[in-house]
Parts: C-alpha cells; structure tokens; sequence
C-alpha cells in the first residue's frame, strides 16, 4: 500500500514541505490540507502590496494547486483541522464550504499550520475596519480601506508596524503607532529603538506619530459600526479611519489540545532537530514549532518565513529517509522603513545580562565606503560580545549604509563562536567604493577587545 504523507497547512512550510518531499520520492501520496483558500504565499511581502510597490496581490502566489497538482500533490482548501488523534493515526477536518466534518487516515503527518494573531482585550475590537495583517485578503482589505483613507492607527511596535507606517505614509496618510511597552522594535537595547524613533518622526514630521507606554482601552464608532476613535489608558482621544492590529501572534495549535503531542515555549510544538514532535510519524515545522536558539542554548519562539522553508525542506528529506538536521536559529531580522535599514542578529545587551553572559559592547558610527567616495551611506552598529569567552553574542544595525553586508559577516562569526581577537582581523575585502580601510564592524570588535582587556 502507498504510504500517505499529510500535510496541515498551506502558507509557507507546508507547501515547501510537500514540493521538497515529491522531489525526494515519487512514490508518496501527498495530501495538503488548509483552511485558506489559497496556499503558498509570501505574508512577508504583504506590506509592500499595500504601499503599492508591489501592484498586484498575485505576484505574491508562489505556487497554485494546479502546479502542485501538476507534481501528483492533492490541495484541499478551505479544510480546517480540528482535531489530532495521533493513537488511530487520524485527523479530523473541518470543510468551511459545506460544514461537513469528516477523518481522514495519515501514515505520516506534517504538521504547518502556522501562527495566529493575537487579539488584545480592547472594548469594541470588533467593529469594522480594524484589521489584522496576515493573508493576502488581509493585504487586499488593508490597501482598500487605505485608499480611501487620511488616518490610521497602528497597534504595536514590531516589525509589521513599522513597515505598514512606511507604505501608509507614502500613501499620504496620517499614522499614529501605538505600542503600550516603552520602546518599539523590543528585540533592540533600547539606544538603538530610540535612533529608529528618532529617525521616523524627523522624516516625516507632522505626519506620524509615536506614543509608548500608552496603551488603547476602547475603540468608538459611528452609525455603520466603523471604527472612528480610539481611547487610551491616558485619555487621548485619537481619530482614525482605520486600524490595523500589530499587536503579535501566537503559535496556531489550539486543536492540539487532545492530540498528547508536546508543547513548547509559548504553545509552539515542541520538535526535535530533524523536526520530529513527541509523536512518532508526526513532524512540525513553521510558525507553530519552537526553536533552539544557538546564541542562549535554550528554545524560543521566533516566527520567520526564512526559518518555515528551512525546516519544510529539512522534514521533507527525513520524511523520505533521508538524514537532515536543522540546528537552530539565532533570531536574524531585518527591515526598512524607507532609506533605514534596521537589523539584529543574535541577542541584545539587555537580553545577554538577562540570560546571565557578562556582556560588553560598542558602538560604532561609520560610513560604509571610503568617505571620500560619492553615494556614500553612514550606519551605527552596536556589537555584543562575552567577557568571559570573548566570543560574539550578537549585532545590532540601522544606517543608509550598507547595514545588512556587516550584519551577515557576523553571522558565521556567531555560529563558529570565533573569537574577537581573530574576528577583528578578518581579511575582509576592501576597496574605497565597497568598505573604509578598517570595517565598521571590525572597529566594533576592536574597541570590545581594548575594553575587556583594561
């Protein structure tokens, strides 16, 4: 009999699980399940549909089902797993069309269904034109909304909200963010989410706004129960158009409940290094499993396209008897809001003491090629590296330069724990057009080591 391999979920690791497993075999049966209606999509670039750089929503589609089918793989939509029963190797699905619920039998399941917003406990959150940013009809609803629009709240301060501000403001819209916690962008010490604010209200004076430790207790609406104001815990009355709810996610495993496979960190599912779960037959990869976090040795839960197609490749070639190992993450992120770049790899000051390192840093500002150079682009960095161990913890970055160049030299440098006395003579290539003489980033590694050593 034909072994069947079902996947449950089609946003970005099922649907690269189920394309790397059919090249890895040609004897499967796959099935992939999801309760969407489309499937293998990229949510990443959701924000520059919105700002109009990208103009149609299609282009963000990767695959349809008629490619899949094309690979002899079988796409449900609009099927939502309700329930695991890993005993009688059994899932139990919900059409969303017909409102049947039906089971269908796996001999191995894959498990990729994602992560889901978190809704906060605010009076009237369920009016109209508050959004949350997840899928393309999102994206599509958002954009709309935007263009008949002058105002917009922003809920939280991450990544999201950040890159929403950039495509509202180039829109021509008034942009309120709102983050209740001190300081936007919390992965960043907190000098660095500083210089990021800084940088955005002098852009565009006048026309944004950034309001921590506030925190939003009600929205009011008119008579067509559209969102018009919302109320902060300080009483600010601020009007809107719209709203759109960056407040986080979580890990999409609620129908996990009865299923007697291991939770992790946050409610994500617990998984091995070849992205097994407790479970035999059942792997997780994506959104809804933790990560080994190779900086702190401990797991975390760090939600990234990059890390969902990693790991849909890795399950795929074990799900097929191959041998792949997914060691960990070391939480690498970056952004823009227009000309800024905005990076971090590894863990920050803050979170180095937290986790009990004896960290030192330095900041360096810098221009990216010799200064003499036209088109050049100036960039702070904040390096992080242990005193103990003089190895490197981690990098932060934001700058017109060429940020994201020093933030990947220091990747390996992490991964390899190499020392700040060879990392700070790295033969790093120069020319006047591509780098100063000494690097940014070496000059970093070198103030670190004279401070460690008196």
């Amino acid at each position: 009999m034909t072994e069947k391999v079902v996947i449950i979920g089609g946003g970005a690791a099922g649907p690269k699980t189920a394309a790397k497993l059919r090249r890895e075999s040609e004897d499967l049966k796959i099935d992939l399940y999801t309760q969407e209606d489309i499937i293998s999509y990229s949510a990443c670039g959701l924000p520059y549909y919105i700002e109009n750089i990208i103009q149609n929503s299609d282009t963000l589609i990767l695959r349809t089902p008629e490619d899949f089918k094309k690979q002899n793989i079988d796409i449900h939509l609009k099927q939502k797993c309700i329930k695991v029963d890993t005993e009688n190797e059994t899932v139990t699905l919900l059409d969303l069309i017909s409102q049947n619920i039906y089971e269908v039998k796996y001999n191995t399941l894959v498990l990729a269904t994602g992560a889901i917003p978190v809704m906060p406990d605010i009076k009237n959150i369920n009016l109209k034109n508050i959004f949350t940013l997840r899928t393309i009809q999102d994206g599509i609803n958002i954009k709309q909304k935007m263009l008949q629009s002058k105002r917009a709240i922003l809920l939280g301060g991450g990544y999201i909200s950040i890159e929403l501000m950039e495509a509202l403001v180039h829109n021509n819209l008034r942009v309120t963010l709102i983050e209740k916690s001190s300081q936007i962008l919390k992965m960043f010490d907190e000098d660095f989410s500083q210089r990021v604010t800084d940088y955005i209200i002098g852009r565009n004076p006048g026309q944004v706004s950034i309001l921590t430790n506030e925190e939003v207790i009600a929205f009011y609406g008119n008579e067509k129960n559209e969102v018009t104001k919302a109320i902060t815990n300080t009483g600010k009355e601020i009007e809107t158009d719209f709203v759109v709810l960056g407040t986080g996610v979580r890990p999409n495993t609620d129908f996990l409940k009865d299923s007697n496979i291991k939770l992790g960190y946050n409610g994500s599912i617990k998984v091995d290094k070849t992205l097994k779960t407790s479970k035999q037959g059942v792997y997780a990869v994506g959104d809804c499993t933790d990560n080994f976090n190779l900086v702190t040795n401990r797991y975390t839960w760090v939600p990234m396209g990059s890390t969902a197609n990693k790991e849909g490749r890795c399950a795929a070639i074990n799900i097929a008897g191959g041998n792949c190992t997914f060691e960990g993450i070391m939480n690498s992120t970056i952004t823009k809001y227009f000309d800024l770049t905005i990076s971090i790899i590894g863990i920050s000051y803050k979170d180095a003491l937290e986790f009990g390192f004896q960290p030192e840093y330095a900041i360096v500002t810098k221009r990216d090629k010799a200064g003499y150079m036209p088109n050049t682009g100036t960039m702070t960095l904040k390096l992080i590296a242990d005193k103990n161990t003089h190895t490197i913890l981690g990098i932060q970055g934001i700058g017109e330069g060429d940020v994201n160049q020093r933030i990947n030299t220091v990747i390996p440098a992490i991964l390899g724990k190499t020392k700040l006395e060879s990392f700070m003579n790295l033969d790093l290539p120069y020319s006047p057009p591509y780098s100063p003489a000494i690097d940014p980033v070496l000059n970093a590694a070198q103030i670190i080591y004279q401070k460690i050593n008196g």
